[in-house]
């Protein structure tokens, strides 16, 4: 099949031809049909967060099940599927505790002495996050992919996959926003659009949206902000202050950098919460004032929109196709595999919010 894949980082990807096994007992052979670019994998490109290499990158996709292992129980030949990248054993402290996108259980991997998911020729090819979907076909864990409603459009499917259950979840379940609260999102890519949207969706009183694109932030309207500001035109910090009277219950960074977490707690009123969503790079550490804690603020991370998901997707497919959830208008272009490299050279420049491979049929 072929593949995208990273053998360097600070280099582009290389379109390669892959070997990909056959199904073992817990595990399901997938045709992609689409996979978003996500900001994510520019990190790993960038070698912001160490990977082994080479490896076929791309997490946040969607496609149909082909085969399934002999013990497989969750879909079938046929099935429409959202994968995720948080493969969960479904017994350990944190699957039963309701907390499966903590899951870290090498059952859901294949073992050292196995042969691979993936190869080339005589070497061995890594998977990137148990999935590597910039490929025709992903062999996964059945525990990191959902079944949903045959009528979704895949391509819009493959967005849920990923930046969509990190900014929604991280409002729904991460922060609990409840109807009538502020909100502010900083970064208005495809992750801050998903907690502006899904902020929208809690019933949040006030989303305030920041960017430094003029574009994203009038995207960001179409999602449900009800302000929006600019740093270009002063301190964001003392914006949001300004347009609350002292700060919003909850945010949202979804950038991943120094500046903008430390925003997103100096934003806060007493009792509000700063949720970290955007990836800081390894090594990065984050300064706050200790008095602040002082009014009962809170600054905590989300991994995954603390996701469910194989409760979480089916139910924001459902969003979509209700017209609540803004996946269309997230979409800024769809290209083929070769092009993938370009993509991530837009996520570079910070101009468009998603591209999504779609694959030939």
């Amino acid at each position: 099949m072929k593949a995208a894949v990273l053998r360097q980082t600070k280099t582009p990807l290389v379109i390669e031809d892959v070997q990909i096994s056959k199904p073992g007992p817990h595990e399901v052979l997938i045709r992609t049909v689409a996979a978003g670019v996500c900001h994510s994998d520019l990190h790993f490109v960038e070698g912001s967060y160490p990977y082994p290499l080479p490896a076929v990158l791309g997490h946040e996709s969607a496609g149909i099940v082909e085969q399934v292992g002999s013990e497989v129980r969750t879909v079938k030949p046929g099935d429409h599927v959202i994968t995720c990248l948080s493969a969960f054993c479904g017994h350990c402290e944190f699957c039963l505790g309701g907390r499966m996108s903590l899951c870290v259980s090498p059952e859901t991997r294949r073992g050292k002495g196995d042969a691979p998911r993936l190869k080339e020729g005589a070497g061995d090819m890594n998977q990137f996050l148990n999935l590597s979907s910039f490929a025709e076909q992903m062999l996964i864990h059945e525990h990191a992919c959902t079944k949903i409603r045959d009528d979704m459009p895949l391509d819009r499917a493959a967005l849920i996959g990923c930046g969509v259950t990190t900014g929604v979840g991280a409002v729904i379940h991460t922060s609990n926003v409840r109807p009538g609260e502020t909100v502010a999102v900083i970064g208005c890519g495809g992750v801050g659009l998903a907690a502006v949207n899904g902020a929208a969706i809690a019933g949040a009183g006030r989303i305030i949206a920041i960017d430094m694109q003029g574009s994203k932030l009038n995207l960001a309207k179409a999602f449900g902000a009800t302000d929006v500001i600019n740093p270009a035109d002063g301190d964001p910090v003392k914006q949001v202050m300004d347009l609350t009277s002292g700060g919003v219950h909850h945010s949202f960074e979804a950038i991943g950098l120094k500046q903008t977490a430390e925003q997103a707690f100096r934003m806060l009123r007493r009792g509000g919460t700063a949720n970290i969503i955007g990836m800081i790079p390894v090594g990065v550490s984050i300064e706050l004032m200790g008095a602040d804690f002082l009014g009962e603020k809170r600054i905590q991370g989300s991994l995954m929109g603390s996701n469910r998901f194989p409760i979480d997707m089916p139910r924001f497919v459902d969003f979509y196709m209700s017209g609540k959830l803004k996946l269309d208008e997230m979409i800024a272009q769809r290209i083929k595999l070769e092009q993938v490299n370009d993509a991530l050279d837009e996520l570079r420049r910070g101009e468009l919010a998603r591209s999504v491979i779609v694959f030939d049929s």
